[in-house]
């Protein structure tokens, strides 16, 4: 993957350091122009790390769009919570950490309706998709979406 100029970012709260890179920063903004060109998956959970639960990695081989964004929010456990706050871990080909993208709330009022979490990201980019767990007990909180790259 090409050098990312990065603005590193320190949540104080929580101590951690995000770094969202200039070709792939976040946005709150809903996708309009090119989302059909954008193909959807539906990643599985792979583990939970620092209040927040990650995704299997996914693959973006999808050169004709250059956003990741999610849709179909919807808490297993509460219905009807249909928002969350998401990032991007964007992953390195040579084992190096990944660059985060900044936190983004999202909410799915309809299915269809699309939250833009990174854009300008290059095809071939590894990445995994990260929400906020909002509660663990009595079960950590499991969330549907769609990603869409």
């Amino acid at each position: 993957m090409k050098k990312l100029a990065c603005v590193i970012t320190a949540a104080a709260a929580m101590g951690v350091v995000a770094a969202t890179p200039a070709a792939a920063h976040s946005t709150a903004t809903h996708t309009t122009a090119g989302a059909q060109r954008c193909t959807p998956a539906r990643p599985a959970a792979d583990f939970y790390a620092g209040g927040r639960i990650a995704s299997a990695p996914i693959n973006d081989r999808n050169a004709k769009c250059t956003t990741i964004s999610v849709s179909g929010i919807r808490d297993v456990g509460r219905p009807w919570d249909r928002c969350q706050t998401f990032l991007v871990a964007l992953l390195s080909t040579d084992g190096r950490d990944p660059t985060y993208t900044e936190p983004v709330r999202a909410c799915s009022p309809t299915p269809r309706t699309r939250t833009v979490l990174a854009t300008g990201v290059p095809a071939g980019t590894q990445f995994r998709v990260l929400y906020q767990v909002d509660y663990i007990e009595p079960a950590p909180q499991s969330v549907r979406y769609t990603v869409w790259r």
